[in-house]
């Protein structure tokens, strides 16, 4: 299979047509250059994986002279370039010097046809591994700086206890203390997390998340440790666990609240000791993370001991965040509503829009009870089924049942219907967002036990939240 594209440089013009004859079925092209003051020119115009080089030009020449200026003038045009010398018998050692100058390897002229052959092999695929990494290091530049940056934008809202909040995250940020962040489903943890990654030191580095409701037991250490190939059944490769591929970052564990005391110890082991071990392997890796873990779960229930190993909790609580859910702070809502009117609209292409007074303040008295994060489908809504200005409060259709400030264990369960009688009654999809707005409240908006509560996922519940307007 022909791969690659070559350039030989060389004075005397049989060589370049040997070279040309020999190797054509090798590569996919081959240039031959028989004036070295014209490499610059086919190097701008040409991608090379192999040039071809004499060490001397000109009758009579023989100390490689030439050959080393070109050789340090081709490096210096492309640092990656792989460069094969050409040289008599009584060069060689001119070559091997050259070698430590940069030069891949060196053929001896004249030359052995399966020698050469084999050499430029070799050299093209030392240039097809150094584009393969070259590939991997920018995608992964890209990935660290994506993955640093927020999904969406984190809006602080003018509250005082948005600004407290602020303020320690400014101060926990640049250290590289663990931090725990407390609140409730809908309250932006992870644009937190995000966030203090940004600003810390390690914010050039990757960002890794992890959310550990949707994690099945029997795959918590495959995950997070990796595992080595035929470990068990399925594991056809190596794997790279989610702590060792966030080696010089910071790894963000989501909903840790909700991992099972015998995995909790597990976790603990390997952040106590700062190595993972991978499934079916006998050899630890030594990581370096910064950890910053969230749950919904309240401080009291952390606090328990049932629920939550206190040496765990020590080990990631250094720094504790608590995010007050929105209808404890009412005054943020017209910026963030503001914010996501104007993202709406230019996202989908509408004319700018208003918010009335009305509006403004039936969404100030909502309880929210899925936080910023209702409150962002909701405007999205909004946005896409109004055609007016301004936009209304009945352009929310937010639920009268969630008026005022009540939280959310305090909301009334929605009326589900004895007897199913009407045509609509039975549509399924009102049946399917009525079981999910109950089960929603029934465990006080805890995605985790909600999905489990309807036999769903936790991507799969979002997806029908996204569907219905939840």
């Amino acid at each position: 299979m022909k791969t690659g594209d070559l350039l030989i440089v060389d004075d005397d013009s049989d060589i370049l047509t040997a070279g040309k004859l020999l190797l054509k079925r090798q590569v996919n092209s081959i240039t031959t250059c028989a004036d070295p003051s014209n490499i610059p020119g086919l190097m701008a115009s040409n991608n090379f994986d192999v040039i071809l080089l004499d060490m001397n030009f000109g009758p009579g020449e023989s100390d490689g002279k030439q050959g080393l200026m070109w050789l340090e003038k081709i490096l210096q045009i492309d640092p990656q370039a792989v460069v094969i010398l050409i040289t008599a018998h009584g060069g060689v050692n001119i070559a091997v010097n050259a070698m430590k100058l940069g030069a891949t390897d060196f053929i001896i002229k004249p030359w052995q046809n399966e020698k050469l052959q084999a050499t430029v092999s070799s050299a093209l695929k030392l240039k097809q591994s150094r584009s393969e990494v070259n590939t991997l290091k920018r995608t992964n530049e890209v990935l660290a700086e994506s993955s640093g940056q927020p999904t969406s934008p984190l809006i602080w809202g003018e509250s005082v206890a948005m600004a407290q909040v602020m303020t320690m995250l400014e101060r926990a940020a640049p250290t590289d203390a663990n931090v725990l962040i407390l609140g409730e489903n809908g309250t932006g943890k992870e644009l937190v997390a995000r966030a203090i990654h940004k600003q810390s030191l390690r914010g050039n580095n990757v960002f890794v998340s992890v959310d550990l409701g949707t994690i099945s037991e029997s795959l918590f250490e495959s995950e997070l440790f990796g595992h080595k190939k035929g470990a068990f059944t399925g594991a056809n490769e190596d794997r790279v666990g989610r702590m060792q591929a966030a080696h010089g970052g910071t790894l963000f564990l989501d909903e840790i609240g909700n991992l099972p005391l015998h995995l909790q110890s597990r976790l603990l082991t390997a952040l106590e000791q700062r190595k993972v071990t991978p499934v079916g392997s006998n050899e630890s890796i030594a990581i370096d993370v910064r950890l910053v873990a969230a749950t919904n779960m309240s401080a009291a229930k952390l606090a328990d001991p049932e629920h939550f190993r206190q040496d765990l909790l020590f080990r990631l609580n250094t720094v504790e965040l608590s995010i007050p859910p929105l209808r404890e702070r009412p005054e943020d809502i017209p910026s963030i509503a503001r914010h996501y009117v104007e993202l709406y609209c230019k996202k989908y292409a509408k004319t700018a829009k208003l918010l009335s007074q009305s509006a403004l303040d039936a969404m100030c008295s909502y309880s929210w009870p899925g936080n910023v994060r209702a409150l962002r489908h909701a405007v999205e809504r909004a946005v896409i089924l109004s055609d007016r200005a301004v936009l209304e409060a009945e352009d929310f259709q937010l639920d009268p049942r969630n008026a005022g400030s009540q939280t959310a264990n305090q909301l009334s369960e929605p009326a589900i219907p004895n007897k199913l009688g009407t045509d609509d009654d039975l549509n399924l999809d009102k049946l399917e967002k009525q079981a999910i707005s109950q089960a929603l409240k029934q465990h006080g908006f805890n995605i985790s036990h909600a999905a489990k509560t309807l036999g769903l996922t936790r991507a799969a519940l979002y997806r029908r939240m996204e569907k219905h307007g939840l």
